[in-house]
């Protein structure tokens, strides 16, 4: 499960609704939910935390809080 699936699942969200609201295919949600090859869109994580009621930048924060620079030398 990608991070979107972990996040989703934790908020107990229904992946139908999600598709039905943002106009993303059940395929793509699942896709951006199962496979951790799928690229998330700027678009489509805005699309998604909006038809869930979240902030969209507390989504990109969650999902990619990880995510760090590189150094320089």
């Amino acid at each position: 499960m990608t991070p979107l699936g972990e996040y989703l699942a934790k908020r107990s969200v229904n992946k139908s609704m999600v598709a039905r609201k943002t106009g993303l295919t059940k395929a793509r949600i699942n896709e951006l939910t199962l496979n951790d090859s799928a690229k998330l869109r700027a678009q489509e994580l805005y699309l998604i935390a909006k038809a869930i009621g979240a902030d969209p930048c507390e989504v990109l924060n969650k999902l990619y809080s990880h995510l760090s620079l590189q150094s320089t030398a």
